[in-house]
């Protein structure tokens, strides 16, 4: 009893630890594509945490998932993990975990594999980081059992304020730049 009420919080808790670190790793990465950086954040230091915070992510999704397949109060299987679709418990909604941790490990093995890669084959792969941060949070709202405690919400709240203000952060720079092109073009 003890060790499944244990399991329950840990797989709880790494979730919602995986879903900040996330949503840090998906808001630090813009800025190291946006420019060279700042006299506020200087781009290795963005990096690095980027890097270091991802690495901090994978820890605790690993633990999530672990703890998700050794809790006994529902049937999920290893495989559940990275086979979209084919959990006999929820399997949409577990189905898009599967998707964001399949798209997290092409983003961090070709990550791994950078030096061997080209610059464009690695930056199509990294784009895909986009897509996981969307499923990963989607998977957490309707999988999750504490969706509806008022932490969870705020932590929703605050994650996918982060994520917005960023995106049009980087939507912005890159609407600017390419105005400036265009001006630049016409004269």
């Amino acid at each position: 009893m003890i060790a499944s009420q244990l399991t329950w919080f840990v797989t709880r808790g790494s979730g919602a630890v995986a879903l900040l670190m996330l949503t840090a790793t998906f808001v630090l990465g813009i800025p190291t594509v946006l420019s060279s950086g700042s006299r506020y954040a200087p781009r290795l230091i963005v990096q690095q945490l980027h890097r270091n915070i991802s690495l901090v992510m994978v820890v605790f999704l690993a633990l999530h998932i672990a703890t998700s397949v050794l809790d006994s109060f529902v049937d999920i299987r290893w495989i559940d993990a990275v086979v979209p679709f084919v959990s006999h418990y929820q399997p949409f909604w577990l189905g898009l975990g599967a998707i964001a941790v399949d798209i997290l490990v092409a983003v961090i093995a070709t990550s791994l594999l950078r030096t061997r890669l080209s610059y464009r084959a690695w930056r199509a792969v990294h784009l895909a980081a986009y897509a996981c941060w969307p499923i990963a949070f989607v998977h957490g709202l309707a999988v999750g059992t504490d969706t509806g405690e008022s932490w969870s919400i705020w932590l929703s709240l605050i994650c996918a304020s982060a994520v917005v203000v960023a995106t049009v952060w980087r939507l912005a720079v890159i609407a600017r730049v390419r105005s400036r092109e265009l001006v630049g073009s016409h004269r």
